[in-house]
């Protein structure tokens, strides 16, 4: 089984993001393939990078960041649902990217984007290289969202389009077919030379 985690992307109180997040994560626990962990940035709380030795060392020194790495170490795939802010993506997703670095080697990565217009694109294309420097791989398969809060209802729910759905399904099943290619490369990437 898939150990699929599922990340927002922001820490902003009252933001939408989360109800996304919420209506993603029932999707893929549906899929009998993955086992699902929603991970909300706003409630793991990173402080902004302290870790004094580079992430590629492994050498944490703070509780905080050796619970980040379990919980990204234990990932065989992930989703991050991304905001777009001012063209880019959010500064906690790209914090709690940086504090790890061979937790997230090899490992694929889908995106359900939203926004205005734009559905979140951009930051999905800026993200995507850092994500490559890691040694991820950003599928192309993706849900895009625009103009997403008209589908969200007085309660704080989600009611996505057909469209949405589906392009969720396309997205999880090449989720599964990337994490199997590429588990060979963890698992020789874990083997002594």
């Amino acid at each position: 089984m898939t150990k699929l985690k599922i990340l927002t992307s922001t820490n902003r109180s009252g933001a939408k993001g989360r109800s996304i997040a919420d209506w993603i994560t029932e999707i893929a626990k549906q899929n009998s393939d993955f086992d699902v962990e929603l991970l909300d940035l706003a409630e793991i709380n990173l402080p902004f990078m302290d870790e004094p030795h580079h992430p590629v060392l492994k050498n944490y020194q703070f509780e905080h960041t050796k619970k980040w790495s379990a919980k990204i170490d234990e990932a065989d795939a992930f989703i991050i649902v991304l905001a777009e802010y001012n063209y880019g993506y959010p500064a906690p997703i790209k914090n709690a990217i940086d504090y790890l670095h061979q937790e997230w080697k090899y490992k694929p990565v889908g995106f359900v984007s939203y926004g205005g217009i734009s559905a979140g694109l951009r930051a999905v294309q800026m993200l995507k290289q850092v994500l490559t420097t890691l040694s991820m791989m950003p599928l192309t398969q993706q849900v895009n969202l625009p103009f997403f809060s008209k589908e969200i209802d007085e309660n704080g729910v989600f009611h996505p389009n057909d469209s949405a759905t589906r392009s969720a399904g396309v997205m999880l099943d090449e989720l599964k077919k990337w994490s199997e290619s590429m588990k060979t490369l963890r698992i020789a990437e874990s083997q002594p030379a």
